[in-house]
């Protein structure tokens, strides 16, 4: 059954959804139900907005009452969650539904507290779903939805326009040279000597880009170069960390970092293009109202910026491939009451406009197909900012285009993750400062970097991340 309801104007599948199930709801006894969510800010209004609107129409025709708590930071969640799975002392009663990624799911999924929903939807709403949303959840590969999705993102990239047309009038550098990493590689190196040269002190140019997920670039980059890093099957792992994919990946991460071509220094790299470090990154279709309207650099310098938006990049030649992230909800065990309560507010929130509307409020991704068309963002009654419209276009594009991916969750996921998160950028964080001491020391940025740049220091690097990776197999 297909809720379809707009929040302004409510639309005839709406209310068919109210009249055809409020003519039961003298039989039902009234069911309040719980969720807990890591929303915050904007998102946190956007998700209440849908929660009343829930409550006023059907939930008052079912007698269904969903109550919406935010617990802070995801970690702080997955905590909430955990603790009150283990019943400790002083912890919540788990929550009917919760906000949760796939590590977390797994593991209330082990202590078999997750509801499979595959039964609560027929064949035909599922269709109505992007098939990789649904099969998220299917731990074991039997077809079940342990994670019911809600909002997605997947990732893109943020230029600060302004700039880039100073160095794109000056060197002949184009937008087609961030559409591959190699590209992006070269273009950075371009914009590192230029504006090297515009001060008579040696080596000191400027990074163009920076990444905000580690772990997003080498298992998209992995997958993309014919190497799946983490192969799930029944939830257990085998590592694939293939050395060659791997140095490529290094050659078009660390290695440009040492040179001072790439550039990590504020929380995230949003905070980096507002202090003026670097001219873009990427990350989350979910960060767009992060992206800052202006630069402040160290001279105390301030100038507006416009945001430009572009595809990911991709490797030069391979099938594009782009992450599926975004926590979806899960449904904990309880009476059948309970959870049938849960699944028509999924639905309800799901629904093509109600979802475009949390969207646009939160800057997630909708779920179904017929919400992911550029035509229904274009004709939402909602306002929202160009740099938010801007994002959710690319982010919609990408779904349709590409190829998308997320790992599946396996015993320690969550800790390997991490693993790849760090090895490669912290290092990368470490090495340069020491390049950076050398050369402020009067070593040429080349002798300065000899030490970084070998296949026995990759090699090393190599050997001590996989020995880490593999912990975690089968």
């Amino acid at each position: 059954m297909k809720a379809y309801k707009r929040l302004i104007a409510g639309t005839a599948a709406a209310v068919m959804l109210a009249l055809t199930c409020g003519g039961c709801s003298a039989e039902k006894e009234p069911v309040t139900i719980t969720i807990w969510n890591y929303y915050n800010g904007e998102q946190l209004e956007a998700f209440n907005r849908m929660v009343q609107n829930f409550n006023d129409t059907v939930g008052k025709a079912q007698g269904i009452t969903v109550e919406s708590s935010s617990q802070g930071s995801v970690n702080d969640l997955e905590t909430n969650v955990l603790n009150a799975a283990e019943g400790k002392v002083g912890a919540e009663e788990l929550p009917n539904i919760f906000s949760g990624y796939a590590d977390t799911a797994y593991e209330l999924d082990q202590q078999g507290m997750v509801v499979d929903l595959n039964d609560y939807l027929t064949e035909s709403e599922k269709s109505e779903y992007i098939e990789g949303y649904l099969t998220e959840g299917d731990f074991d590969g039997d077809g079940s939805i342990k994670i019911f999705p809600t909002a997605k993102a997947t990732e893109v990239l943020y230029l600060n326009d302004t700039d880039w047309q100073a160095f794109s009038q000056a060197t002949g550098a184009t937008y087609d040279d961030l559409a591959t990493v190699e590209g992006l590689t070269a273009a950075a190196g371009k914009y590192y000597n230029w504006t090297d040269a515009q001060t008579e002190a040696p080596d000191d140019g400027r990074a163009l880009f920076g990444r905000d997920a580690m772990a997003n670039y080498l298992l998209i980059g992995a997958k993309e170069l014919g190497c799946t890093i983490f192969d799930v099957q029944n939830g257990k792992m085998t590592l694939d960390f293939d050395k060659n994919v791997i140095r490529k990946l290094w050659d078009n991460y660390y290695v440009p970092f040492i040179k001072g071509y790439f550039e990590a220094t504020g929380h995230f790299r949003s905070d980096d293009i507002k202090t003026g470090t670097i001219l873009s990154y990427v990350g989350s279709s979910s960060s767009a109202t992060f992206f800052p309207d202006s630069v402040m650099t160290s001279d105390d310098d301030s100038h507006s910026i416009e945001l430009k938006v572009l595809p990911n990049p991709h490797f030069a030649g391979c099938e594009p491939v782009s992450v599926q992230q975004g926590a979806g909800m899960v449904v904990t065990k309880g009476d059948e009451a309970e959870i049938k309560a849960s699944v028509t507010f999924l639905k309800y929130f799901t629904a093509p406009e109600n979802n475009i509307q949390f969207s646009i409020g939160s800057g997630y991704l909708p779920v179904t197909r017929e919400a992911n068309k550029e035509e229904m963002l274009a004709d939402s009654e909602i306002a929202m900012t160009s740099e938010v419209k801007s994002v959710l276009q690319m982010a919609v594009k990408t779904v349709n285009e590409n190829k998308l991916y997320t790992t599946r969750a396996f015993e320690g996921s969550k800790d390997a993750r991490k693993v790849l998160e760090y090895a490669m950028s912290d290092l990368a964080v470490a090495d340069r400062d020491t390049v950076e001491q050398r050369i402020a020391a009067g070593q040429s940025a080349e002798q300065a970097e000899a030490e970084f740049l070998t296949d026995a220091y990759f090699d090393s690097w190599y050997r001590d991340t996989l020995a880490q990776l593999q912990a975690y197999e089968g």
